[in-house]
């Protein structure tokens, strides 16, 4: 189980790194609660872990010998450099992300009342309900570049 939570854009979740795989990933985790494979999404089959317990999702790319791609989290608790991401504002978050380089930014709001803000040269999406944050969903560019994998 990782004690500390904390997003690395591009990089991975706290000591885990993409591209590794799943036993690397059950060696520091341990079992997850749920797993679910998807095959029919479409431009990628993925293998789910749900960590629920601990507020995350881990995603594996099956195309890619089931390497670790992306992740989903709502934990409160989690880091994004430095910062208890899940306690800032929408404008707070946009100007640590500019604060760090990151200045192209995408925002859309749902027809259901979720916004998503997303940074594309860090490949993460913040997920916003009446002004809340709830989740975040962040991953890495697989090896051909034109295919983006997305949890979701």
């Amino acid at each position: 189980m990782l004690k500390l939570l904390e997003i690395k854009p591009n990089e991975g979740l706290s000591t885990l790194k993409f591209g590794v795989g799943m036993k690397e990933v059950e060696k520091v985790l341990g079992l997850a609660e749920k797993i679910e494979k998807y095959e029919d999404l479409e431009d990628c089959r993925t293998v789910v872990w749900h960590y629920w317990e601990q507020g995350y999702s881990l995603f594996f790319d099956i195309d890619f010998n089931n390497q670790f791609s992306s992740v989903e989290i709502d934990n409160k608790e989690t880091l994004l450099w430095g910062k208890k991401i899940f306690q800032l504002k929408e404008q707070e978050i946009v100007a640590l992300f500019k604060n760090k380089g990151f200045t192209e930014m995408e925002t859309e709001q749902h027809e259901w009342g979720e916004k998503r803000l997303s940074f594309d040269q860090a490949i993460i999406d913040f997920y916003f309900e009446k002004n809340k944050l709830m989740a975040i969903n962040y991953g890495i560019i697989n090896q051909f570049p034109e295919v983006v994998i997305f949890p979701n």
